[in-house]
């Protein structure tokens, strides 16, 4: 699913051509600083320039026979360079290059990642202003609460999708550092100035203290960011997958002319898109422990965190790209039913108004205490269809006494109930 649907700006970050031009980006960029030190001569490095060039095939191929993806590349270029190859790689380890281009490449897919939080911010943006004023039942455990709006919900999940971005570009920029500093980080063949130079013309940063790797809290912290964001698109898919229930049926996502929702029922519309998104959050969250059991190496480095980077890092930018870009179509298109909302609002009655039934008489002078056991007895009576809290409630003398008609309308006015909403949608910045 995800191969027949991945944007190819994203997958081709993590193709193995677009991995390998990185290192050979890296090798020739090193070799361009040895040699204005002197080190190399400069018609070597006009050869390395000219020729320096691979086919992914070789490297495979000599991958088979060396068990070494770095010394297989190497091996690969050199065949094409020839003898002024001896200077490719000098003073380096493999992973001065393959932790370099693996920063560039989570750098770069990160800032895909974040122009479709972009645009997905702006579809919610978009939702939250068209409905600020729409009135729906607010849910906790389920059971209708107090009403809010359709407007705040997508508020709600614009505000926290912002987070995300806020996120995710911190994580970018503790991503954003390179090393080019030997085996164990202490430039014992290398000079500090050619990793600063070097890392200079790549945009990265020199991080500060290294071993042999990049210390793995960067690329956890990068995993973070993105496991977050899943879990805000799984929030927000559940979100539609429940209003989007027959019982409920006040919010839809798009159903195309010539879909299909079911073999056997032709009547069915469901939310697989949904459903989609809150799946496929699962894999990116479940990746986030490897990338925190990635952190523990033994001493200056040991290999276990390579084989599942190769596989965390490319699945969850790529399915976290798609997931963002189906949330962002199901919201541009969503279908949304005011009428069912207020269909819904009316449903029990006016149970909602509890509260503010409950307020007004300890206002009146009654304790809190018996005005909460007369309030729900009368709610309790209602959820059994005796009436309307309102009906039930003038009907009780305790209450009747207490409360005037100017007073009942007052306590029984939907608007009360959304009159912060648009101090809510200031405060926040949506406005």
């Amino acid at each position: 699913m995800i191969e027949r649907y991945s944007r190819p700006e994203m997958v081709r970050i993590w193709d193995l051509e677009n991995k390998f031009r990185i290192w050979l980006m890296i090798e020739i960029a090193v070799c361009e600083a040895l040699a204005d030190e002197g080190i190399i001569p400069q018609e070597d490095l006009k050869i390395i320039k000219e020729k320096a060039d691979f086919e992914v095939s070789r490297i495979l191929e000599i991958e088979d026979q060396v068990h070494h993806d770095v010394i297989a590349f190497l091996t690969a270029v050199s065949e094409k360079v020839g003898p002024a190859a001896r200077y490719i790689h000098y003073g380096l380890t493999s992973s001065d290059i393959v932790d370099t281009a693996l920063s560039i490449q989570m750098r770069e897919s990160g800032k895909i990642l974040l122009k479709g939080l972009d645009e997905l911010i702006n579809a919610l943006r978009e939702k939250a202003l068209q409905y600020r004023d729409t009135p729906c039942m607010g849910r906790s455990h389920g059971v209708h609460a107090e009403p809010t709006t359709f407007g705040l919900k997508m508020a709600l999940f614009w505000a926290e999708f912002n987070r995300n971005k806020e996120r995710l570009i911190r994580a970018i920029e503790n991503i954003s550092f390179g090393k080019l500093s030997g085996a164990v980080g202490t430039f014992s063949n290398i000079s500090p100035h050619i990793e600063e130079k070097v890392l200079a013309k790549l945009d990265l940063r020199p991080d500060p203290i290294v071993t042999q790797v990049i210390q793995r809290d960067r690329h956890a912290e990068f995993l973070s960011a993105l496991a977050i964001t899943a879990g805000t698109l799984d929030k927000l898919a559940t979100e539609i997958r429940h209003l989007q229930r027959t019982e409920v049926r006040e919010a839809e996502e798009p159903f195309l002319k010539g879909q299909k929702g079911s073999s056997a029922m032709p009547h069915k519309r469901n939310p697989i898109l949904s459903e989609r998104v809150s799946g496929l959050s699962r894999v990116i969250k479940a990746n986030l422990q490897v990338a925190l059991e990635n952190m523990t190496l033994w001493h200056e480095r040991d290999i276990s965190h390579s084989s599942a980077e190769r596989v965390i890092l490319p699945d969850c930018t790529i399915a976290l790209d798609y997931l963002i870009h189906r949330m962002i179509f199901i919201i541009k298109n969503l279908h949304v039913y005011p009428e069912n909302m207020k269909k819904n609002i009316e449903k029990t009655g006016g149970l909602f108004f509890s509260q503010s039934l409950l307020l007004k008489l300890v206002e009146k002078g009654m304790t809190r205490e018996d005005a909460y056991r007369i309030v729900q007895d009368i709610a309790m009576r209602v959820w059994e269809g005796e009436g309307s809290l309102r009906e039930l409630a003038l009907a009780n003398p305790e209450i009747a006494q207490r409360i005037s008609e100017k007073d009942a309308n007052e306590i029984f006015d939907l608007q009360k109930y959304l009159r912060n909403i648009g101090y809510i949608f200031t405060r926040a910045g949506l406005v």
